[in-house]
């Protein structure tokens, strides 16, 4: 057996493998003698066929396993030896591969050719100037978040007197023209409305300032715009009804009831952060917006990374790859298209490639290594900021447990966690070895970035 590697340029090269009958003649003898003790044969027992009968029936296919088995073993085997860069799989030479037969063929010659990475520069110094945008926390984020817990810990109060967003309960009925309740008109008890909620605003503002007791008359087809589902839900009758209704109703409250947010006190800096985690408003407040500052470290590092990535690539120059090899494992790989797809998206393609090969570079200089805890960690941060979003900012240990579990699991989630992983700690290992041009943006001025 003989492997053997030719350079055709600086990034593709053909590979030669050589296989002997001897490299895989005791391998397909065991694997016979496996095939003889099942095969099930008409006319002899199990375990019984004759050797000779065996051969004839499983020899070549045995031999093209085989040998398929140690050409793959010794591809992959000379490619890691030599620490060889290949892009994409080996592909058989169009050319100089002559057709195998293992009917009459004993001794094997495949040749392949490879596409190897062109070595990129990558360089990190601090005359690579990138962008750094550093996200203001404002007072209104933070009382946004304080107005999210409050809300969670408020409850419904009684009042005597309407306010917008207020809730109003009572009886409805249909009126004539001249206000009085129609005898056979459509009439509903114990009716709940917000009149916030009304699209004309009109008749929105019938409600202004209404009292326990005081009766309102509104036009539902109007306040409403003819919505259908709101309307019958409201007055109790069917969906159809509602497009021959332009009566006008009278509404009697009963009640109003308005949501009052919680307190900003001990128990909620208890049931938000932990009991005694958080002593007053002024902590309170500096802790909430410590949160959302990580938050948007990850970020602004995601952004930071982008931007190199854009610096990067300008000063990298044209770089050469072995456009034809990898042009035949793009088509490979999407059997489904036809050349004018590979035409089409090849350019984009390399230009992914090449920043993969700047950054695999990256981490290898920077010696960024990620571990099962940071992937874990990444899990549980993500779930976190997950449930935060439904105001849980304190999540059960074995809750935690549980959805961390499941997320590595997913063979996608866990990829996916490791990118995170890996960018992280490299954009915190480049940051400071290149010239940071920081700057201070709004949430808003930084999402625009992503715009352009």
């Amino acid at each position: 057996m003989n492997v053997s590697l030719q350079n055709i340029d600086k990034v593709s090269a053909m590979l030669t493998v050589k296989i002997e009958k001897a490299d895989y003649q005791e391998s397909v003898d065991n694997s016979l003698k496996k095939f003889r003790k099942q095969a099930q044969v008409p006319g002899f027992r199990k375990g019984m066929v004759p050797a000779s009968l065996v051969k004839k029936m499983y020899g070549k296919s045995a031999i093209a396993e085989e040998v398929n088995k140690l050409l793959s073993e010794q591809i992959y085997g000379y490619i890691k030896e030599n620490n060889l860069n290949v892009l994409g799989e080996p592909l058989p030479n169009e050319e100089k591969q002559t057709p195998i037969d293992f009917e009459t063929m004993e001794d094997f010659e495949f040749i392949f050719d490879l596409a190897l990475a062109p070595e990129v520069k990558a360089q990190i110094n601090k005359d690579v100037k990138v962008d750094y945008n550093v996200i203001n926390v404002s007072d209104e984020m933070i009382d946004s978040q304080i107005a999210a817990h409050t809300q969670r810990t408020g409850a419904y109060e009684s009042v005597e007197e309407y306010q917008d967003k207020d809730m109003l309960k009572g009886d409805i009925a249909e009126v004539t023209e001249k206000g009085n309740i129609k005898r056979t008109g459509i009439k509903a008890d114990e009716v709940v409305l917000m009149p916030a909620y009304m699209k004309d605003e009109e008749q929105k503002a019938l409600f202004n300032g209404a009292k326990v007791k005081d009766n309102i008359i509104f036009n539902p087809g109007k306040a409403y715009e003819k919505n259908a589902a709101e309307i019958s839900s409201l007055l109790k009758i069917e969906k159809d009804e509602v497009e021959t209704l332009d009566s006008d109703f009278k509404f009697q409250i009963s009640e109003i009831t308005r949501f009052v947010a919680g307190p900003i006190n001990q128990d909620l800096f208890d049931q938000v952060f932990g009991e005694g985690e958080i002593k007053s408003e002024e902590e309170f407040r500096a802790r909430i917006k410590s949160d959302i500052e990580k938050q948007f470290t990850l970020d602004s590092n995601y952004r930071f990374l982008l931007d190199l990535k854009d610096v990067l690539m300008a000063n990298e120059g044209d770089v050469q790859f072995p456009e034809a090899i990898l042009k035949r494992v793009m088509l490979l790989n999407n059997e489904e298209k036809d050349e004018s797809f590979v035409e089409e998206n090849f350019d984009k393609s390399i230009e992914e490639l090449k920043w993969h090969l700047i950054k695999e570079k990256l981490v290898k200089e920077n010696d960024v290594k990620v571990e099962e805890q940071d992937v874990k960690e990444m899990a549980a941060a993500a779930t976190r900021a997950q449930f935060a979003q439904y105001g849980m900012t304190q999540v059960p240990d074995d809750l935690l447990e549980n959805y961390i579990g499941e997320m590595m699991k997913n063979r996608q989630t866990v990829e996916g966690l490791v990118n995170r992983v890996v960018e992280t700690k490299l954009a915190d290992a480049i940051k400071d070895k290149v010239t940071l041009n920081n700057k201070s943006v709004s949430i808003d001025e930084f999402n625009k970035l992503f715009e352009k």
